[in-house]
């Protein structure tokens, strides 16, 4: 799964947010691993210099393996607090969607059951 954060001239600490972001999300989202083939993340403070009560956007766009995108925003007052929100947002859009899936299309996917034999 690559990640790719893209950013605001208001957000500060590319790189370090860029590492934390990929563990979070590698973290959080492992179970949809073999659906996901990227997710592009999109940080930005749409008041600049103002502070607001929720000037932080975070959009989060999953790319599915044959499937159309899914994309989640969430507001909020901090860089964390935003990202945390948008991959909530994601992991129970994903739930959802892939559920669906799974119970109309019957989806090739891993498993732990093993066949006794």
């Amino acid at each position: 799964m690559q990640i790719q954060v893209n950013t605001s001239n208001g957000i500060e600490n590319k790189e370090s947010l860029e590492l934390w972001a990929a563990a979070f999300l590698n973290e959080n989202l492992a179970r949809f691993r073999q659906d996901i083939t990227r997710i592009e993340v999109q940080l930005s403070d749409e008041n600049g210099a103002k502070k607001g009560a929720a000037d932080t956007r975070c959009m989060l766009e999953a790319r599915l393996t044959g499937y159309e995108p899914l994309a989640v925003n969430h507001h909020a007052p901090t860089q964390d607090e935003a990202f945390r929100g948008a991959t909530q947002k994601l992991i129970n859009m994903l739930e959802h969607t892939l559920g669906k899936l799974d119970r109309h299309q019957h989806r090739d996917r891993e498993t732990i059951r093993k066949d006794l034999v």
